[in-house]
């Protein structure tokens, strides 16, 4: 079963949720009226103006747009990608440390897990050599923003797990995108790398509003026709309802502006507590996204270090899987200011975790 987050306690700063800003939140615009449908959407199950506006959106940063369709969020969308594509027993190459989420999924739908080791750049080209010469079927990976780490690919990075993958043809390559707009960083997809068998997703959670259950794919066609047919023995679509208000937003001028000024303050604040940690000795990742991961030798003794300073950051056991202990600190709502007393707070609580615990 999936883990659910441990309850933040009461009168301590959240820092471990992953989650945007609501000031960066725009309002939603939903529609001012909803007739009566007559029989179902199956033939038609996309809005024609949010269609054109998902593939303008993939076609922006050199993703193929030729194949487009929409899901219920991205994991709804990588789970109906996975089942499809593998059987019981299959390995899919995962991040490690990786997205929570995704680390409880692949178990659930009876599937192995290869880790791949990450760093500042995603993925590691020899990690990934190694998981795909185990037999790994699948690659699940974050092109930029990557939690918990916050790598993303450099131009140079791609070019290296293109060469790598493209001694597996047969390998579905499934990008999750989810911070395309607020990462701070390039778009370098393996997406537009000319792959035989890939997926990109992209939601909007992070820059619209968590209650838009959306999700785009890009994809190549046999990728599509596999999640088109199962997609429609089961939820068919996903609601026009919901489909006219995600156009309807994302189409809005002052909602583009304002995820223009969310992208910049939140590259801000992770820069700002990366360099902040740096002044006392601390070193800690974050290229780009929304998150701050910092290696530490007792993950317990920080967090329940930082509770008693007023903070509330995720140990990083949550998106381990062989990596080396860390916590996993949210910059999103975290002002340079805060950032200055958080790496403070940090560099006591190591310093009192060494005399305790032997480092």
């Amino acid at each position: 079963g999936a883990r659910r987050p441990p309850r933040v306690p009461q009168g301590v700063r959240d820092l471990a949720g992953g989650h945007p800003d609501p000031a960066f939140l725009p309002v939603l615009l939903p529609p001012e009226r909803v007739d009566p449908v007559n029989g179902s959407h199956r033939a038609s199950p996309r809005l024609a103006g949010l269609e054109e506006l998902a593939r303008a959106w993939f076609a922006r940063d050199g993703v193929p747009d030729g194949q487009v369709t929409f899901a219920h969020g991205a994991l709804d969308c990588m789970a109906r990608l996975l089942s499809v594509e593998l059987k019981p027993g299959d390995t899919v190459a995962v991040e490690d440390p990786g997205f929570h989420h995704l680390l409880d999924l692949v178990p659930a739908l009876g599937l192995r897990m290869a880790s791949v080791a990450v760093d500042d750049e995603g993925i590691r080209p020899e990690a990934l050599r190694g998981a795909l010469r185990a037999g790994a079927r699948a690659l699940v990976c974050s092109p930029r923003g990557q939690s918990p780490m916050g790598g993303c690919f450099s131009a140079e990075r791609r070019a290296e797990l293109l060469e790598v993958l493209g001694a597996y043809p047969e390998v579905l390559v499934v990008e999750d995108d989810h911070n395309a707009e607020i990462a701070g960083a390039a778009s370098y997809a393996l997406a537009s790398g000319g792959l035989a068998r890939w997926a990109q997703v992209r939601t909007v959670s992070k820059h619209l509003g968590i209650d838009l259950r959306w999700a785009a794919l890009a994809c190549d066609a046999t990728t599509l026709a596999r999640h088109e047919g199962r997609m429609l023995l089961t939820s068919g679509w996903v609601s026009h309802v919901l489909q006219e208000t995600v156009e309807r937003t994302m189409s809005d001028a002052g909602t583009r502006v304002l995820v223009g000024r969310a992208e910049l303050a939140y590259t801000e604040r992770r820069d700002a507590l990366v360099r902040e940690l740096g002044v006392h000795g601390i070193g800690a990742h974050g290229a780009s996204g929304l998150n701050v991961w910092v290696p530490v030798r007792d993950e317990s003794a920080v967090v329940n270090g930082l509770r008693s300073r007023g903070w509330w950051v995720a140990a990083g056991a949550r998106f381990r899987i062989a990596t080396p202990t860390a916590v996993r600190i949210t910059t999103a709502t975290l002002e340079a200011a805060d950032a200055v007393r958080l790496a403070s707070d940090f560099a006591g609580v190591l310093g009192e975790s060494e005399a305790t615990y032997g480092g």
